[in-house]
């Protein structure tokens, strides 16, 4: 779901998300509409079922209180990494305000005896889910095979991606699902230390 008070933003943004149709699907089957209709621009089919955008709508009065719980415990992870130099949130641009849909450490593995994939697992074994977020493009199959692309050509994504770690992070968790994953993040960073 995407809001804006921008008419011509919404407009580009339903075109896009009915395959870049130049009318809205359903309206051609009314007697205001035509059969008739064009590809203006690429498009996809992103537009939500009816399902979805009731329960959409039915939250969006709560967004506000979504993401400042989300805020609190990103400050609170914050504040449990501060003293480990082998950690590093990603920055935060003081003129940005962060959705915080996803809470993402750097470990630098220069001061670390541990892989990131093992730093995965062993947060895995203590029930805490995490994942990394997200895969550079040039990485994939499709982009390797189709447009030749490789590891080389982007250094920079290639070694920023080789460190990132993704936290749990979302409203229905509680101060305790918190500590609990700073406590676990601890423990496996102190015990991996160089």
């Amino acid at each position: 779901m995407v809001t804006t008070d921008d008419p011509e933003c919404a407009d580009r943004m339903r075109r896009m998300s009915l395959h870049g149709l130049s009318r809205d699907a359903w309206k051609r089957y009314t007697n205001q509409g035509s059969w008739y209709y064009e590809i203006v621009a690429p498009g996809f089919k992103y537009n939500l079922t009816d399902m979805a955008a009731a329960l959409g709508l039915s939250q969006l009065h709560k967004a506000d209180r979504f993401w400042k719980t989300r805020e609190r415990y990103a400050a609170l992870y914050a504040e449990g990494f501060r003293d480990l130099p082998e950690i590093t949130p990603l920055g935060i641009q003081d003129d940005v305000q962060h959705a915080w849909h996803l809470y993402v450490i750097q470990l630098d593995p220069a001061r670390l005896r541990i892989t990131r994939e093992a730093f995965i697992e062993r947060l895995q074994q203590q029930q805490i889910g995490c994942s990394v977020h997200f895969i550079p493009l040039h990485l994939h199959p499709y982009y390797r095979n189709a447009w030749g692309y490789n590891p080389e050509q982007f250094p920079v994504a290639s070694r920023a991606f080789q460190k990132m770690v993704s936290l749990p992070l979302y409203s229905k968790m509680s101060e305790m699902d918190i500590h609990r994953t700073i406590a676990a993040v601890r423990e496996i960073v102190l015990e991996g230390r160089q």
